[in-house]
């Protein structure tokens, strides 16, 4: 059976009679960057909070790297590096020092070798030896992932991590996640910037009001073609014909002409059915695009889905 690094099964949490997340239920598999999707107010905070025993579960259950966070609670939370808000550190002091603060409350024992080699890791070692309040909010967040990962946890669990990143901050957060992933570590990262996630996941799940609705791999979301209706664009010699001949033979749905383009929603067969009906009618087919669904266009569809589906 295969051991991942988190496994969350039917976990809920109600306050009074207020269901605020019902049955959520997910795993993330070793090595890879896995987003929790949603508006603000969704419930990924408190999913996380409730991973990391921050607050208490009304029902489920946590599994953390094999170990059952009810019956093995040291065990499971040793494996666990996590940022859930904006990272604090005294500010008077070193990057340098405040790590080494940590290290000697940790529950492992952290070898100055480790210290060495995340500081590295998160490429703070030109300003390590700084006082943290002359680092910028970039910075601030590579100590935070640092402190989280000396004890050499498992899965790294991120709140909303790029919240008051420029874009070039952001962009070299993402990196350094990756390099992470690349060394065996898992990520759970919550997150509303769907445009960031997409770059940064591998794998998502969509909250809306405090359940599941969706969980897929990042390239399911971004290639639906080969399953599904798409939006297909067509470059050729005479638009209009070509527009003509799709309507004569009622190929495709949301037929358009743009900028000079032809397009039509249609799935693969239809497409090849298509240039083939161009090309028999000596039309130039110079190029045809899939215009792929972004996840934001994924995450639209399926919320306001689920919003038509209550209102029946």
């Amino acid at each position: 059976m295969t051991q991942y690094a988190l496994e969350v099964n039917n976990l809920t949490k109600k306050i009074g009679k207020k269901l605020i997340v019902e049955n959520v239920t997910f795993q993330i598999e070793k090595g890879e960057i896995f987003g929790l999707l949603g508006p603000n107010g969704a419930g990924k905070t408190t999913i996380i909070r409730m991973i990391v025993h921050l607050i208490n579960r009304t029902e489920g259950k946590v599994v953390i790297n094999g170990h059952d966070l009810d019956q093995s609670f040291k065990d499971a939370m040793g494996e666990i590096g996590a940022i859930v808000e904006n990272p604090e550190f005294y500010k008077y002091m070193s990057g340098m020092k405040n790590l080494k603060h940590y290290m000697r409350m940790a529950t492992r024992e952290i070898s100055t070798e480790r210290l060495n080699e995340v500081i590295r890791l998160v490429g703070l070692e030109q300003s390590i030896h700084q006082k943290v309040r002359t680092y910028s909010l970039g910075m601030r967040q590579r100590l935070g992932v640092a402190q989280a990962l000396l004890h050499s946890p498992s899965i790294l669990i991120l709140d909303e991590p790029t919240n008051g990143l420029d874009p070039q901050g952001i962009r070299e957060f993402r990196d350094y996640l990756r390099l992470l992933v690349n060394q065996g570590i898992s990520v759970l990262v919550s997150s509303h910037l769907l445009s960031e996630m997409e770059l940064m996941c591998d794998r998502f799940a969509i909250i809306e009001k405090g359940k599941l609705t969706h969980i897929s791999r990042m390239n399911e979301s971004n290639d639906m073609s080969h399953q599904t209706k798409q939006q297909v664009m067509f470059e050729v010699n005479n638009t209009e014909q070509a527009f003509n001949l799709l309507v004569t033979q009622n190929l495709g749905e949301e037929r358009k002409v743009e900028r000079g383009y032809l397009y039509a929603s249609m799935d693969r067969e239809t497409v090849a059915r298509a240039n083939q009906l161009f090309v028999s009618n000596d039309l130039q087919v110079y190029e045809i695009t899939y215009i792929k669904t972004s996840l934001e266009d994924l995450f639209l569809e399926i919320t306001n889905k689920e919003k038509k589906e209550e209102s029946m």
